[in-house]
């Protein structure tokens, strides 16, 4: 195989694939508050990396945007239930308490159901004689059972005084236990709670961004949601597929299949200098048969040509670009004279350190090694500002305090905003947001439509 030339049969391929997702120029005009917001600060961050301090126009312009921004969000009935909630939550004392008593009301009911069932077992009510107590007992663990809790103090209490149970300490002690139990007073506390109105408000905000944690519509939604990443995942393989068939078929090694597809790779557990947040999995990866050693006496093993990742969403690659990134650079570590091994669906794959380690590690070469595939219809005006970015901006504890004085008195002064500014252009913990932009494009750059992927193949 003349692997040069190969080499630029592959990469000419995938030049030559439509790119749909691209993000359009950087607007002049301000729009939205979420892209002006992008432009303003893309502009200081290409002026930071220019090794200039950035116009100080854009900082007034940045807190204008800003205003408009929580402005929009705060909406009653279009703006974003999530950043409301995140509002009532840093400023009523009640939401926190209800927060905080909900944190840990399983274990509390788990220690009352144990409480309930020293002295009212249904095990235990087999053997007490029909009549007031054992009725009592009987409300006593219904209550227990759905969670009510003022009817089970009322049992509880009305069981302390029935001769019965005065006349037996271990009951007694354990239904004044009972009463007295932090945990009751905690779910108590809890109970009350829901008729407050900031908790009302509260959870019909929860309401309005989807259903609950762990039910059974969530459950729904979420196995929905696996079925079309799975679905993604299918036609791009088959996309790649194409791919590497027609590859095999121009290749000058007549009969030989040197090219193959794997997909759902992992990286092995003992790869040297895991990084946090490094993508470990892979969705499908275009593999070429390497080289046979000299004396042909090493086990066959594989490079890799390309590395795959399929979306649902087009947004989902700018959110996903700094783990693939640090999963590129996973990658680039291994050692060039070793083989790894990497589990995949089609089985255990042997993989050769040196193309391992030839895989680009910064953005700008990724072209010919890296793609984001999707379904995704291109929007036709794309975010400029991510969703992840422009939640943190909101999460600001600048713009919380902003927006809870918008909400309390329908004004803010907007020089609780003023900090926000020089922490984006320094502080580590916003370079996200920082470069956002960038990551948004480079991604958007690497991603293609299934369908123009296939038509590679079969071209």
């Amino acid at each position: 195989m003349n692997e040069p030339m190969t080499t630029l049969r592959l990469e000419a391929l995938l030049r030559e694939i439509p790119r749909r997702y691209r993000l359009p120029a950087l607007p002049a005009l301000p729009g939205s508050p979420s892209t002006s917001l992008a432009v303003i600060i893309e502009t200081a961050r290409r002026a930071l990396e220019a090794g200039k301090p950035p116009d100080p126009a854009l900082e007034p312009r940045f807190i204008e945007a800003m205003v408009a921004l929580i402005h929009e969000a705060m909406q009653p009935n279009a703006g974003d239930p999530a950043f409301q909630a995140m509002v009532l939550r840093h400023h009523s004392a009640p939401v926190r308490e209800y927060l905080e008593l909900s944190a840990q009301q399983h274990r509390d009911r788990r220690r009352i159901h144990n409480l309930v069932n020293a002295v009212a077992h249904p095990g235990k009510l087999r053997r007490v004689a029909a009549g007031a107590m054992r009725d009592t007992l009987e409300r006593l663990q219904q209550a227990a059972t759905h969670s009510h809790w003022a009817a089970m103090l009322a049992a509880a209490e009305l069981l302390e005084t029935m001769p019965d149970i005065q006349s037996h300490p271990g009951p007694a002690d354990m239904l004044t236990q009972l009463r007295e139990e932090p945990a009751l007073q905690r779910l108590r506390r809890l109970e009350g709670l829901l008729e407050h109105p900031e908790i009302q408000q509260y959870q019909h905000l929860l309401k309005l961004q989807g259903p609950a944690a762990n039910s059974h519509a969530a459950a729904t939604e979420g196995a929905a949601a696996r079925q079309r990443g799975m679905d993604v995942e299918t036609l791009a393989k088959q996309a790649l597929q194409a791919l590497a068939d027609r590859l095999n078929r121009s290749d000058s090694l007549a009969g030989a299949l040197p090219y193959r597809v794997v997909t759902a790779m992992y990286v092995p557990a003992a790869f040297p200098n895991r990084q946090e947040g490094a993508k470990t999995e892979w969705d499908a990866v275009l593999l070429r048969k390497a080289p046979e050693p000299a004396g042909g006496s090493a086990a066959a093993s594989w490079d890799v040509c390309l590395l795959v990742e399929a979306k649902a969403s087009a947004d989902a690659a700018g959110t996903d670009f700094i783990r693939l990134l640090r999963g590129l650079r996973l990658l680039a570590q291994a050692q060039a004279d070793q083989v790894y091994l990497f589990k995949t669906r089609e089985g255990v794959m042997p993989l050769r350190g040196a193309s391992l380690q030839a895989l680009p590690t910064e953005a700008d070469p990724l072209h010919d090694w890296v793609l984001y595939c999707s379904t995704d219809s291109p929007d036709k005006e794309p975010r400029l500002l991510n969703a992840a970015a422009r939640m943190q901006l909101l999460s600001a504890p600048q713009c919380l305090e902003f927006a809870g004085a918008l909400a309390a008195s329908g004004h803010a002064d907007t020089r609780i905003l003023t900090p926000l500014w020089p922490e984006l252009l320094s502080a580590p913990a916003w370079q996200a947001v920082l470069h956002q932009y960038p990551a948004q494009r480079l991604a958007r750059e690497l991603m293609v439509h299934v369908d123009d992927l296939r038509q590679a193949g079969i071209s």
